[in-house]
């Protein structure tokens, strides 16, 4: 049986989940990267899944809330496996089904995000998806977006965060002390996301039991 691809950022998202027939790949905000390596695994993948954490682009949205991909848009315009989708909505109830926007940046201002959301008719947004959508149609696999909200529309990240990622997905402590020792005043937002961020892996990381093995593939 065919292993499911997920495509994540961090190497945290990827330790939340069930490692019975799935292989991940965390990105790490290397998009060039994070499409070579899922290309190679691709021709022996069932399918591929972007998974982990993920902005909101609409105010309604709150920290924990679970998204499901009906299609993206932004790098890519695809629209997401149908069956495969109702699946995963199906093992996490209350789960919003809807548009993601992705295009490789980080998207630095509330008025962006809340453009973005009106503008494209998109719930989220994520640095993942649209790398993991070009490889799945260029191998002709089925394609799904599921992700959990950890930072709301109307919260703008600070540079300390943004920051914080190294390209094979772990956290970047030293980059994220130097940018807080060059601006001190961002420490209080710093707290905020990063308490924003926990509870996010931690729904991740009940979800993922919930959706089971294999990303919940019907197949």
């Amino acid at each position: 049986m065919l292993p499911i691809l997920v495509a994540t950022g961090f190497n945290r998202e990827v330790q939340t989940l069930p490692t019975e027939g799935v292989i991940a790949v965390a990105g790490g905000g290397d998009a060039a990267a994070l499409e070579r390596n899922l290309s190679a695994l691709a021709p022996n993948a069932a399918g591929i899944v972007s998974y982990g954490l993920t902005g909101a682009l609409h105010d309604d949205l709150k920290i924990g809330d679970w998204i499901v991909g009906s299609r993206i848009c932004g790098g890519i315009d695809l629209e997401c496996d149908r069956v495969w989708s109702e699946a995963l909505a199906a093992r996490l109830p209350g789960a919003r089904i809807g548009g993601f926007f992705a295009d490789g940046r980080m998207i630095d201002t509330v008025a962006e995000k809340r453009d973005l959301g009106r503008c494209h008719t998109a719930l989220a947004v994520d640095m993942e998806s649209h790398v993991a959508a070009r490889v799945a149609q260029a191998h002709g696999l089925p394609f799904v977006i599921v992700r959990i909200v950890s930072d709301e529309a109307g919260h703008l990240l600070p540079h300390a965060v943004t920051v914080c990622m190294k390209p094979d997905g772990s956290l970047d402590t030293p980059a994220m002390l130097k940018s807080l020792a060059a601006d001190p005043r961002q420490l209080p937002d710093v707290v905020k996301t990063m308490a924003n961020f926990a509870k996010g892996f931690r729904g991740l990381k009940a979800g993922a039991q919930k959706i089971g093995a294999r990303m919940a593939f019907p197949g």
